[in-house]
Parts: structure tokens; sequence; C-alpha cells
């Protein structure tokens, strides 16, 4: 293959991806999207029976599955699951970060509880993910690592004092990883999306009167995103057409921080 023609392959044939909070949302969505451009597929989440259904999905499109237990609040059971995953494909070429979680509250009333369990999951959790499985990238000279990060890690929102600050520090984070991994030829690349209608985001929309138009206002496409057009962007970065990209966090909003 020339090199004009990798630059434009979006294609993962014979690639190992990991992914977690794969189980639902996003991560269930980049998980079939990477199966559909061709890499085999490791999903991780917190119920192996949750997992069972993403695996059938990726199986159906030709591709391997392998579902591993995890909870990334827990450092020992991340390095656990990539070494698990490694020891399965015997290399791990990708790793999507999409476990994420949101506690909305005024920050008059953010408990620590709450914050913990927003920063271990979404920021500490992510972090340890990374390098756990840098350790295996750099060891063999690449890898490409996508975060899942958000529009209100660009931007303030209401009510989301420790969700804002846990997916700014995505951004950071995907920085200085995106430097340090790059002379070892490991990309590390964030999306940020805008609100997209998952079980995590359904009970807001359904619940808080107001809410949706709220959200939409700001959305100059005038719609939520899907999670198959995140997965798209993940996709990107996860080939070989994303070579020259490191360390960008890549809105996927509808033109909401173009304001």
């Amino acid at each position: 293959m020339s090199e004009e023609r990798a630059l434009l392959d979006f294609r993962l044939d014979g690639k190992v991806a990991l992914v977690t909070g794969a189980s639902s949302g996003l991560g269930y969505a980049c998980a079939l999207a990477l199966a559909e451009a061709g890499a085999d597929v490791a999903v991780a989440g917190r119920s192996l029976d949750r997992l069972a259904g993403v695996c059938q999905a990726i199986e159906a499109r030709g591709r391997q599955a392998y579902p591993v237990v995890a909870d990334v609040r827990d450092v020992a059971q991340i390095r656990r699951m990539v070494d698990q995953v490694s020891d399965r494909f015997g290399r791990i070429d990708i790793l999507v970060n999409s476990a994420g979680l949101n506690i909305p509250q005024p920050a008059l009333e953010v408990t620590e509880d709450a914050w913990d369990t927003i920063m271990d999951t979404n920021a500490k959790g992510l972090f340890f993910c990374c390098q756990a499985a840098g350790r295996y990238m750099v060891a063999q000279r690449s890898g490409r690592i996508v975060n899942i990060g958000s529009t209100m890690g660009l931007v303030g929102m209401a009510d989301r004092a420790a969700y804002c600050a846990s997916k700014g520090a995505v951004s950071q984070l995907t920085k200085v990883l995106a430097i340090e991994w790059a002379p070892y030829n490991v990309t590390v690349n964030a999306v940020a999306p805008t609100f997209v209608e998952t079980p995590l985001t359904r009970p807001y929309f359904e619940r808080i009167p107001g809410f949706r138009e709220e959200v939409l206002c700001r959305i100059p496409l005038g719609r939520l995103g899907t999670p198959e057009e995140v997965a798209a962007a993940v996709v990107f970065l996860a080939s070989d057409a994303a070579a020259m990209i490191t360390g960008v966090t890549l809105p996927v909003d509808g033109g909401w921080t173009a304001w």
C-alpha cells in the first residue's frame, strides 16, 4: 500500500481495540463501529451479562469479541483488564475510554460522594486506563487512544460542576499524554460530543420540563447527536487517516462550541 493510500485509509483490519463502558450508549456504538471497520474488539463493563449483547453484535459483523468485567474506578481492575486483553490477542492497538457518568447537582449542593464518584470514573479511571494500555502501546511503538470527553469539558453548564471539571480534565490529560507518547508513535485524542440521547441522558430529557428545548436552542444544527455520529469520529481518530493528529479534542457538537 502506498503512503498516500495509507493516509486515506479508515479501515482497521488486523487491529485489536479495547472499549470501556461498552455495555450501552456511546461505548456500545463505538465497539460496533470499530468492528465494522475491521477490528477485533474487547469490551469492558461492570456486568458480564450486559456485555453479552455487544459481543453478539460484534461477532455478527465477522469480528472477534472478548468481554472483560472491570470497574474503572479500581486501578487494580484496570490493570488486570488490560493484561487480559493483551494475553488474549497478543497486542492492543486501540483504546477507547467511554466509561463515564454524571450526577447533576447545583454547585452549592454537590456532595463529596458525588464529586468523588464522577471524578473517579471520568478522570481518574480514564487516566489509569490510558496508563495501563499505554505501557503496551509504548512497548510495541504504535497505538491509538481515543478518549470520550464532552462539550461540557469545553464550555460550562449549570448543575454540572463536577462533570464539567472531569471532562475538562479529559482534554488536558489528552494533551499531556499526546506529548509524552508521540515519540513512540502513540496518538492520544478525544472527542467531545454534545448531548446524545443514550441511557445516561434520556432520564434528563424525560423528567426535566423544557430541558430538551434548552439543549436544542444551543445547537446550531438544531438536533441531538447520535451515538453513531460520535462513533464515526472515534473510528477516524483510530485509523491511519488520522496518523498526524494527536493531542486534539474534536467537538462532535452540531456547532455548540462555535457560538
